[in-house]
């Protein structure tokens, strides 16, 4: 998983970076509302952890920012200092799911941000997921739809369950390649490419189709889906 830790004291951002890392996910920190912002606007995270205070924002204004553009599927908890109900009820208002006040016990850190994950990713062990007329079978590393079975490498596969698992949500380059090849895996960009390529054309993903794979120049992939009966992608 990736997560983005807002954090402008650099102790606080080391300890928390280590405890991220420490679950093995990978860590990315930012000292100002403005850098994450930012990134969040072409880079896919599966968790946020904001400090309250800041030196151009807060906490709380960068939940409100991210639920009114993002969504409300990404977890975020707020680490803070403050300890009033009306400064949790605040944070939780803002759109934090989660709210812990400083110091961190690392334990209950850790388990925290584990239980948020586990809420937001539940992890499948089902053989068989279906998503509409799609039907993924994790035991051939097939995809059935229609009156057609499609057999698939074990990444084309991985990479066409991410899509279907989050529709409508756009997937960094760099998310998709970290989730389907691993973290420290060198991947070529026209690797991911070609995957999609293919993946479009086996699976029959392509503009105007009620499932389609839509790429935004620059940022990543989005698996968008049609209502039946709707207006084309």
């Amino acid at each position: 998983m990736r997560i983005a830790i807002l954090e402008d004291d650099p102790q606080q951002l080391q300890m928390m970076e280590q405890v991220v890392l420490g679950m093995g996910h990978t860590c990315q920190g930012y000292p100002t509302g403005a850098q994450l912002v930012k990134e969040l606007r072409r880079e896919s995270f599966d968790l946020l952890v904001l400090d309250w205070e800041l030196p151009d924002t807060s906490g709380p204004e960068v939940a409100a920012w991210t639920r009114q553009e993002l969504g409300s599927e990404l977890p975020i908890i707020i680490v803070t200092l403050r300890s009033e109900e009306a400064d949790i009820v605040q944070g939780l208002q803002s759109g934090a799911d989660d709210f812990m006040t400083k110091p961190l016990r690392v334990a209950e850190f850790k388990a925290r941000l584990q239980a948020l994950l586990r809420r937001a990713h539940p992890a499948s062990t089902e053989e068989v997921q279906q998503f509409g007329p799609y039907r993924f079978d994790r035991s051939s590393l097939s995809v059935q739809f229609g009156a057609a079975t499609v057999s698939l490498t074990h990444r084309e596969f991985a990479l066409g369950l991410l899509l279907f698992q989050n529709p409508g949500r756009l997937m960094s380059r760099d998310y998709l390649r970290e989730a389907v090849w691993g973290q420290n895996a060198e991947v070529l960009s026209r690797t991911l490419d070609t995957h999609i390529s293919r993946l479009r054309q086996q699976l029959q993903l392509r503009p105007g189709s009620q499932y389609a794979i839509m790429a935004v120049y620059g940022l990543g992939y989005r698996l968008d889906v049609q209502a039946e009966g709707g207006p084309s992608c």
